[in-house]
């Protein structure tokens, strides 16, 4: 996340809305964003948590702030929230943004009862009243916030992509990117969301010269260029990436691990995992590169078992 300076205003967004709308989803993906999330916290106690008097001590280097609050939250009132916030709302220091996220009444019974849970506001009732009372008391606010979200037609992960983008300015650029080698006869492939097998291309293991050398040396590159599949499939591999990876950040993926492997570790899978790396760089992208099995000892009989 980008720091904001000292200057800039305060970010806070407050968010509620009915219960079994999604508020646990929604403040998580805020959190998996980098925003600072608060959940059933008093909002009678908001003035005195953002320091009231402006120019005090600011949150910690102006992270953005998330704080959930429902009916359940002590002290609840929602004329006396609205009249808090806009008073708030009055200072320079402090941008605050109200989300309400909403649902219908039939979806949020559906809900209830997959669950198995109580409406709090239900009692002995069924899940309906509590509904509907819960939903004359939040009327208010629903009419008053700043950005309306009806999860009716939902799954969890609409919610956390409308999440994004609507509140996603904080996160960072790209996804945390790792590109590493490994060899398929020392051990299955680490856990990976796109492994390319480099079997395909002509092992420089069977070289005596280059048997000892590893896909980092000169030579070695030189050879595994010669190969007439390399190129094509060079581009190939590059071009998909490159298309794919802008797709899972946009999807809110946080990690994407891009595995390379061949026989040893030791020559094709290493070169074409730093030849894609130093290409995501050109992109504007930062992948960490990993070699797994670099170290090891070169052995034919490994080899051998697995072109």
């Amino acid at each position: 996340m980008t720091a904001e300076s000292d200057d800039s205003p305060q970010r806070i967004l407050l968010v509620t809305g009915v219960l079994g709308a999604g508020k646990t989803t929604a403040l998580r993906t805020l959190e998996d964003m980098g925003w600072e999330a608060i959940d059933n916290f008093p909002i009678r106690l908001l003035d005195r948590l953002l320091e009231t008097e402006p120019g005090s001590a600011r949150l910690d280097a102006g992270s953005p702030l998330a704080i959930g609050f429902d009916t359940r939250t002590r002290g609840f009132d929602p004329q006396k929230t609205i009249d808090r916030v806009k008073k708030l709302a009055e200072r320079s220091d402090l941008l605050l943004t109200t989300l309400f996220l909403d649902c219908g009444g039939a979806e949020l019974e559906r809900r209830y009862n997959e669950t198995r849970r109580r409406h709090p506001m239900s009692e002995d009732k069924p899940a309906a009243t509590g509904i509907a009372a819960e939903r004359e008391l939040l009327e208010p606010l629903r009419r008053w916030a700043d950005v309306l979200l009806s999860t009716t037609d939902f799954t969890t992960n609409d919610l956390q992509q409308a999440m994004r983008e609507h509140f996603g300015q904080t996160r960072p650029r790209h996804a945390t990117l790792t590109v590493s080698s490994f060899g398929f006869s020392r051990g299955t492939p680490p856990l990976a969301d796109l492994v390319f097998d480099m079997r395909f291309l002509t092992n420089p293991h069977w070289v005596d010269e280059l048997r000892p050398m590893t896909g980092r040396d000169a030579a070695v590159g030189d050879y595994i260029r010669r190969d007439p599949a390399f190129e094509e499939a060079f581009a190939r591999i590059r071009d998909l990436l490159l298309m794919l990876l802008p797709r899972f950040e946009a999807q809110g993926k946080a990690y994407v691990n891009i595995a390379f492997g061949c026989t040893g570790g030791r020559h094709r899978s290493v070169f074409m995992a730093e030849q894609i790396a130093s290409a995501l760089r050109d992109a504007g992208f930062s992948p960490t590169l990993l070699h797994r099995n670099l170290a090891s000892r070169a052995a034919d009989l490994l080899e051998g078992a697995q072109v």
